[in-house]
């Protein structure tokens, strides 16, 4: 990422030091076991933790290596290279270097592309604007199968988190498919993430604290780990251990309003490494920019009200596109924004 910025040094002072405590395991579930079985364990795990890891998942173990390796290829590129495909405002698919506007570096680098090649957002986040803008993957010349082995990868990942979320459903006492519909035309991106080693890891994080906005994530990691999760009950910072071959699944704001606040999405974060450069893949599993989100009709009552008003993914992505490139300080909306 070159040579270090003092102003870098400078912005990340406030930052906490990336201490947590050796208590409680984030939930390993086998998905061979049976229907039964599955359904009782994620439903306590997004009700416990809101995330959980994943094995006997069915995506290969041969896709997820290729992918590792072609995402290393083209992280040790040059940046100019790199920058042949870097995301803008107008795009906000390709690479990025990690820093925002607000002066503010993520340790980090990273590739974004959407799961299907070409799609459709709002043009803007004001509700009575109705045009709407194209987003389209940039893809690298090097590696020479980059679009061919990610988007596979992608192919994947997506038939992982439709089963996820008929599980999810189901434990919630919905049909299983009952939002399959809203992701036609989706959304969903894939996130290569690259994080080098940090001479000042007291002072940066990879990732600061943050909720993810898309209704589940399905998180592919390398051995060096990094990943923390705030537990519910304590409050505490949790380490997520590396386990070969897992994925790690978190709940998102929208299975949060889907289930009325029954499952939450819960803040997680990534701390850097001294010594050992580390990568994750995560996938955003996002509905359609038309999609409305509210709480499920069946869980709303005289007892247990709904406690959201509908919003519209398209418009929410509108929203934070804008506040990650103006240059100026725009608070990112958050589901808490729509609570009833």
């Amino acid at each position: 990422m070159g040579e270090i910025d003092p102003a870098f040094i400078q912005s990340t002072e406030h930052r906490p030091k990336p201490t947590f405590v050796e208590v409680g395991e984030i939930p390993i579930i086998d998905l061979s076991e049976s229907r039964e079985e599955l359904i009782s364990k994620i439903g306590k795990a997004c009700e416990d933790w809101g995330f959980f890891q994943v094995i006997n998942h069915g995506v290969p173990c041969e896709v997820i290596r290729k992918v590792e390796i072609e995402a290393k290829e083209f992280f040790e590129q040059s940046v100019e290279e790199k920058k042949k495909v870097k995301r803008d405002e107008a795009n906000a698919m390709g690479y990025h270097d990690g820093e925002n506007t607000k002066n503010v570096r993520d340790w980090k680098e990273v590739f974004d592309y959407l799961v299907e090649n070409t799609t459709q957002v709002p043009a803007s986040h004001e509700p009575h604007d109705l045009e709407l803008r194209t987003l389209t993957n940039q893809w690298p010349q090097y590696p020479p199968h980059f679009r061919e082995t990610m988007e596979g990868y992608a192919r994947e990942v997506e038939k992982l988190a439709y089963k996820l979320l008929e599980q999810i459903s189901l434990s919630l006492g919905l049909v299983a498919d009952k939002y399959h519909g809203c992701f036609k035309n989706q959304l969903s991106m894939v996130r290569l993430n690259h994080y080098p080693p940090c001479p000042f890891p007291d002072l940066a994080l990879g990732v600061g604290h943050h909720k993810d906005s898309s209704a589940l994530t399905v998180l592919s990691q390398d051995n060096v780990g990094g990943l923390q999760v705030k537990r519910k009950s304590t409050g505490d910072w949790i380490p997520v251990k590396p386990t070969p071959g897992a994925f790690i699944i978190n709940v998102g704001d929208i299975v949060q309003v889907w289930s009325n606040d029954k499952y939450e999405s819960v803040e997680h974060r990534v701390v850097v490494n001294i010594e050992k450069e580390r990568s994750s893949i995560p996938f955003f599993f996002f509905p359609a920019h038309h999609v409305m989100v509210k709480p499920a009709e069946e869980l709303v009552n005289e007892q247990n009200p709904a406690r959201y008003r509908e919003y519209n993914v398209g418009k929410f992505y509108a929203n934070r596109n804008r506040s990650d490139f103006q240059k100026r300080d725009v608070e990112n909306i958050q589901i808490h924004h729509f609570r009833i």
